[in-house]
């Protein structure tokens, strides 16, 4: 069975960490180019004060860069999630959301730059909101990016 965009949202969605933990996965783009997740702040993941947990907002900004960039260049490449950073604003509360983007471009200069085998680091950045638009914290995801030795070593011979 081919993962589509939607399977893999609702996939997500179900997946036991996801799932127990608040985060709901609301779309990828047919194309995968974007992606959007939701963290609903309850007494699962709340803090001693009452808004959202570190770890939550961490969780709900975990793979998805990775997933997208993994899903435009396809199997000839090693997609890694390596480093994130986290930088709390302001306390979060209610629906928290995070809207990640990689646009067709950039996945297509990551491939230039991993040919041959080359390893290439390449962060990424988005920003967790709340329902009324305000930042909640911003974050910084590290995605490796590396083509398989067997698709280098082919094409060599």
């Amino acid at each position: 069975m081919r993962m589509t965009p939607r399977r893999l949202a609702i996939g997500m969605s179900l997946w036991a960490p996801n799932l127990f933990s608040g985060i709901r996965v609301r779309r990828f783009a047919p194309d995968w180019t974007s992606a959007e997740v939701e963290l609903h702040v309850n007494v699962f993941t709340r803090n001693y004060v009452g808004t959202a947990f570190g770890g939550s907002l961490s969780a709900m900004t975990d793979p998805y860069f990775f997933m997208l960039v993994r899903h435009q260049l396809g199997g000839d490449f090693v997609v890694w999630d390596t480093r994130g950073e986290i930088e709390f604003v302001k306390p979060g509360r209610g629906v928290l959301t995070a809207r990640f983007e990689v646009p067709r471009e950039r996945a297509e200069e990551l491939r230039r730059r991993a040919h041959g085998g080359a390893k290439v680091l390449e962060w990424f950045e988005t920003e967790v909101v709340d329902a009324d638009g305000d930042v909640v914290a911003r974050v910084r995801r590290e995605v490796y990016v590396r083509e398989k030795r067997r698709v280098t070593e082919a094409r060599a011979a």
